[in-house]
């Protein structure tokens, strides 16, 4: 017997009483390793056990659709009709209706967004809804058990379950969430434009490679920090004033600013490519919380709960497979209150 015959027959009678103590039997190893199809999902003591959450989800998370297509989730925030979901996916949804717990919401207005965050406030027209309560405690630590909305049917809001997975921190280094559409060369002696995006407001403007940037509304800019203290302060759609000089003479350009990642599309990782659809603002958040609850890119927007049914924060993006981001409930708090006010 040659020696590869002789440990090919050495693992089979090695493996068969080994099988037979795991009760897997002798099927080929790869098949013995797989579970069959039902008991791969939670069951039914499992799920109950998250019921009181689920119940928090039915009446106090929004499913968005564009016509009868699931587009997203929102927040219920007060009583009287007030919501709030991921801005970005809502330029998506060209007929925007709502559900909330089993009533559907046809009339539904946009009344506020901030490209800070990536939040839009929303109003429907109803009475003693249940809207989420904020947690008060300090951010959930490393392990904290999180529930989100799951997949729905139209009238029964399902449950996804992970936990904290890393700090709460800022993402994406804070860059400006609105952009000309140039890159930019940050010599010593100017701030001169190196290249023009296509499909950008400078493109459109009429800005060309090689204007050096003077001011913008009227402020003198020197460095690239000085333009991107401007531009923190607009949001998609806003304009900006620039003088820039072109061949020893100065010209004025009104620039439409559109949001970074309609123009810069953020780059991918390898893990991130491995992950299937990601959001397209993934990142650029002053601050957010990381868990693993396995959000699509069209389940961002709804409450986070902890195991009290407290929203901890707003699910703002699926990074990859094992990353999903939050806002957090401290920070909702605060642009809630913004965006009603500018809303008024």
């Amino acid at each position: 017997m040659t020696k590869r015959l002789k440990s090919k027959w050495n693992w089979a009678r090695a493996r068969a009483p080994l099988a037979v103590a795991l009760g897997v039997g002798t099927a080929p190893l790869a098949e013995a390793q797989q579970l069959e199809g039902h008991l791969r999902l939670n069951g039914s003591q499992v799920m109950e056990a998250f019921e009181p959450i689920r119940a928090v989800l039915q009446q106090s998370s929004v499913v968005l659709y564009d016509g009868r297509k699931t587009m997203g989730y929102g927040v219920v925030v007060s009583s009287d009709g007030y919501l709030v979901a991921k801005a970005s996916e809502l330029e998506k949804i060209k007929k925007l209706s709502v559900r909330i717990d089993k009533t559907e919401y046809k009339s539904v207005k946009v009344l506020a967004s901030t490209a800070e965050w990536d939040v839009a406030l929303l109003k429907v027209e109803a009475e003693d809804l249940v809207p989420v309560e904020w947690s008060e405690d300090a951010e959930p630590a490393h392990g904290t058990w999180v529930v989100s909305n799951g997949s729905s049917s139209r009238l029964r809001r399902r449950v996804r379950i992970g936990i904290i997975s890393a700090n709460a921190r800022e993402v994406g280094g804070g860059k400006s969430p609105v952009v000309l559409g140039v890159q930019l060369n940050n010599e010593k002696e100017n701030l001169s434009i190196r290249e023009v995006a296509e499909n950008s407001g400078a493109a459109a403007a009429g800005l060309k490679s090689g204007d050096v940037i003077l001011s913008a509304d009227g402020q003198e800019v020197a460095k690239i920090e000085d333009l991107q203290e401007i531009l923190s302060k607009k949001e998609p759609g806003d304009k900006v004033k620039l003088r820039v000089e072109r061949d020893g003479e100065q010209k004025e350009f009104e620039v439409e600013l559109r949001a970074r990642e309609k123009i810069f599309e953020e780059k991918e990782s390898r893990n991130q490519a491995m992950s299937g659809r990601v959001s397209q603002r993934r990142t650029n958040f002053k601050r957010i919380l990381q868990h693993d609850v396995m959000l699509s890119e069209r389940s961002t927007g709804g409450p986070l709960l902890n195991l009290d049914g407290r929203c901890v924060g707003m699910n703002i993006a699926r990074a990859d497979r094992a990353e999903s981001y939050a806002i957090p409930a401290a920070e909702m708090v605060k642009v809630i209150k913004k965006l009603r006010e500018e809303s008024k």
